[in-house]
């Protein structure tokens, strides 16, 4: 089993409040977000952790020096989206392999529950979030229907978490489709939108994880609760932004 992590966006929504540095090393309490993640994975043999940089990206290395980790650049991060990251590291996949969002922590149950996982290409939801979802999915039996922000109401059955399980026989597929689209211009989409381009055309799954514990570094309040999960709370009316224990 190889990870994927996609590390290269820039993060503007948060950047403000973390000084400008990639969303994955935030200060989750005593290390970064990337070195726990990472720590997690490691505990599950996974044969290979491949990353693509863009932003900042020498501050990610510098973290995660002596880890083993094979890296890929995206110097085009500013102008594409994560579909892009996922082509220039497309010789990495090609083997049974989770991607993964690098600015989402996961707990470690969650993590045991991704590499379990047996069904592919399978895509992970939170069926417990709803109303407050960013991604949504709708899916019905497992199999992943509908997609989007613009979902509501009933067309929603849970927020997409930012990863996702290949084996190897669907690799050639998820290669080859995802040539097409980045040689039809698509720099825009992300990496996911090559499972979502399947839908309709194959089994593309739903593993919901409702009862989990999981959130994303995009809005600070997201932070915030990765934060209070870890039995943290971060004080942002101090010059220099600081996690303090919460007694």
């Amino acid at each position: 089993m190889k990870v994927l992590l996609m590390a290269a966006g820039r993060g503007s929504r948060i950047s403000r409040y973390i000084e400008g540095k990639p969303k994955c090393t935030v200060d989750i309490g005593g290390y970064s977000l990337i070195e726990y993640t990472i720590q997690q994975l490691l505990q599950y043999h996974v044969d290979e952790i491949g990353m693509v940089l863009g932003y900042h990206g020498s501050e990610i290395c510098r973290l995660l020096k002596g880890y083993g980790i094979r890296y890929y650049y995206n110097y085009f991060y500013d102008v594409t989206n994560s579909i892009a990251s996922a082509w220039f590291a497309r010789d990495f996949i090609d083997d049974d392999i989770v991607l993964m969002n690098a600015d989402v922590y996961l707990e470690q149950n969650l993590i045991k529950e991704v590499f379990e996982e047996k069904k592919s290409p399978v895509l992970f939801s939170d069926s417990s979030r709803k109303e407050q979802a960013d991604y949504k999915f709708y899916y019905e039996d497992g199999q992943l229907i509908k997609f989007g922000k613009e979902l509501k109401g009933q067309d929603v059955s849970g927020e997409y978490v930012g990863v996702a399980r290949m084996d190897c026989g669907f690799i050639p597929a998820f290669q080859e489709r995802l040539q097409e689209l980045v040689a039809g211009g698509k720099h825009h989409m992300w990496w996911e939108d090559v499972l979502y381009s399947y839908v309709g055309e194959r089994e593309v799954y739903v593993n919901d994880i409702n009862g989990m514990f999981w959130d994303e570094v995009d809005y600070i309040d997201e932070y915030e609760r990765i934060l209070k999960h870890r039995g943290y709370e971060i004080d942002f009316n101090v010059s220099v932004k600081r996690t303090i224990p919460v007694i």
